[in-house]
């Protein structure tokens, strides 16, 4: 298949072509779902650029060193000389850099692809590498906003965004399917055509003209769409240019730039669009009349219209009350969404060190580096890309005399050692809520949201992923798939209903294939499993007694690797009566137990230890 083959999607196309035209256009982000077609786009548009031009792909477990280059240790101590190795950078230059799931890029490596984007000088900053040429590159990049998102910072570096969804006509695709199959060698005819104009468009863009009223037509467009900063007017004014020079033409018109428009500000426009919801989602949370007082009105109005209704039976005599239509009676498992409580700072969650190396990053619980990145902590025999040049020096010193050597180090293959490295992770945090109706019982959902929503924070703050389970009535539900976006945790838990039976096996029976699916696409996952519950369980998933049932749910999930769990009881202990339920199902599952007061004990133990500060 070739770029021409590629059916749809013309918007992702022209942004592609564009580019190719002129580099200062500043790359192209696709967002859409799985199976749009991002990342084959991206593979095609390789074979469309000219031999000349670099295309890179830069892979998610990237090290600094992979992207700025450096000294090939091993080579290095085998010479008895510096050897250099390119980085990704340098081999990019002039050409493109594609990352495909940018969204789930470690911070720090992104930020430096940002910045060594146009920055030639940074290359040249560590004195160990000779100087380098400019770094500038084309970054074009795909994203699932089902698998987190961006911030807004990063997105403003992009020139264009291209929203990729799914072909819904039948014609195009039975159509995909015809050239998928099928090579035209007409269509390989046409990327030779297309990668002949593009050239003929870049010798020509220094002749294109832009009048002033074109520029001040952009920035209007900019000041209209409160588009901040002045990166999308400049995007603009080169997208213009570039799609003047496309169609062959010598002057940019307004008919030019409102066709680029879309590419430049669709992102731009979209993150307006999403602060000004979280506005207006805060600001109707706000106006909301107070449960209590809906509650005072409607019963204050019920007398009256029943003695409305009697009044109207004596006056006629010929209408009885029993004679009108039943009031239907609201039922006490009836639906209710509460409000999350008040968050608080979650005390530190700790869990021990698997044995298992991994390329995954975060912040909460120490693993093994499989990488070059982490704290090397000792040296190994087992071979690695990452050599210890202490402990290889080390283990060569004894022999320099036998070998003879008069100037250099000799250093054979049996003295090199390896690091190894140790850095923190991060963990699929599943929350398995319970939305039974108990937990309305004297608003304690609220309570419970204001828990939830604080250990999102903290999982925010740890750079987890998070996913979200909830059971009630006669079934568990996931919610929210795995993703690292805590904004959309939040909003699709103050959507959490209330009601109906506690169906606590099929929310265990939910969270174990969960678990199953993620860890047959990555094994190197590590869980945490966080139960909200009052462990009332009353619904059974099979018939048999929910005693049994739960005993095996619990048995099955212990069983499951690199799997931590929590079970949060959200009962009240002040009670003259309490089951202590969770307590026992904490047990089965080997789980660490809390209250939601024990989650807040160490954010008061840090007040109180302020407090005594301030007096001593």
């Amino acid at each position: 298949m070739t770029f021409n083959d590629f059916v749809g999607h013309e918007d992702a196309k022209l942004a592609l072509i564009l580019n190719a035209i002129d580099h200062n256009c500043g790359g192209v982000l696709f967002v859409g779902e799985k199976g749009t077609g991002k990342s084959t786009l991206a593979r095609l548009y390789q074979g469309l650029l000219s031999a000349d031009i670099p295309f890179v792909n830069l892979p998610l477990n990237a090290t600094e060193d992979a992207l700025l280059g450096g000294i090939d240790v091993e080579e290095s101590l085998r010479k008895g000389r510096k050897v250099f190795q390119r980085g990704i950078f340098t081999r990019a230059y002039g050409g493109f850099v594609y990352i495909d799931d940018v969204n789930l890029l470690s911070p720090e490596i992104l930020s430096l692809v940002l910045k060594g984007q146009y920055d030639g000088e940074y290359l040249g900053g560590r004195k160990e590498l000779p100087v380098q040429p400019a770094s500038y590159f084309v970054l074009l990049a795909s994203m699932n906003t089902e698998e987190g998102y961006l911030s807004s910072h990063i997105l403003d570096r992009f020139g264009m965004c291209v929203l990729c969804e799914s072909l819904k006509e039948a014609a195009q695709k039975i159509e995909v399917m015809k050239r998928a199959l099928l090579c035209d060698k007409n269509n390989m005819e046409g990327d030779g055509k297309l990668r002949e104009k593009i050239y003929a468009s870049r010798l020509a863009l220094k002749d294109i003209i832009v009048p002033a009223e074109i520029k001040d037509h952009i920035t209007q467009v900019c000041i209209e769409n409160c588009i901040s900063g002045h990166r999308g007017d400049i995007f603009i004014f080169y997208a213009s240019r570039a799609y003047t020079a496309f169609i062959e033409e010598k002057e940019v018109t307004k008919e030019h730039v409102d066709k680029v428009i879309p590419l430049i500000l669709l992102h731009r426009k979209r993150l307006l669009q999403q602060m000004e919801e979280e506005r207006t989602e805060q600001s109707r949370q706000d106006n909301q009349p107070d449960e209590k007082e809906e509650k005072e009105n409607s019963q204050k109005t019920a007398p009256d219209i029943a003695e409305g209704n009697e009044n109207t039976s004596r006056d006629n005599g010929n209408i009885e009350i029993n004679d009108l239509p039943e009031r239907p009676r609201e039922s006490k498992l009836a639906e209710e969404i509460f409000k999350p409580g008040q968050t608080f700072k979650v005390k530190r969650l700790t869990f021990r060190k698997d044995g298992k190396n991994r390329y995954i990053s975060g912040r909460r619980t120490k693993t093994g580096s499989k990488g070059k990145s982490g704290r090397y902590i000792k040296r190994i025999l087992s071979a690695n890309n990452d050599i210890a040049i202490d402990a290889t020096i080390r283990a060569a010193a004894p022999y320099q005399a036998a070998r003879g050597r008069k100037e250099r180090l000799l250093i054979h293959d049996s003295d090199i050692r390896f690091k190894q490295r140790e850095k923190k992770m991060g963990h699929l945090v599943i929350l398995l809520v319970d939305g039974s109706g108990s937990m309305g019982a004297q608003k304690r959902m609220v309570e419970t949201k204001g828990t939830v929503q604080s250990l999102l924070i903290d999982c925010y703050q740890k750079r987890d992923m998070v996913s979200l389970i909830v059971f009630r009535k006669d079934r568990a539900e996931v919610i929210l798939p795995p993703t690292s976006s805590v904004e959309t945790a939040s909003r699709r838990l103050r959507e959490i209903p209330v009601g109906g039976k506690t169906p606590l096996t099929a929310g265990l029976m939910e969270t174990y294939k969960l678990i199953k699916r993620v860890t047959v696409k990555s094994p190197e996952t590590r869980f945490l499993v966080v139960l909200v519950t009052d462990g009332r369980a009353n619904q059974s998933l099979s018939g048999t007694p929910i005693g049994e049932e739960i005993a095996k749910m619990t048995y099955l999930l212990e069983d499951l690797q690199f799997t931590d769990y929590i079970v949060i009881d959200t009962e009240h202990k002040g009670k003259f009566i309490k089951t202590d339920l969770a307590v026992h199902i904490a047990s089965q599952l080997g789980a660490d137990y809390y209250t939601i007061d024990d989650l807040k004990a160490d954010y008061l133990t840090e007040i109180v230890q302020s407090k005594k500060s301030e007096l001593f």
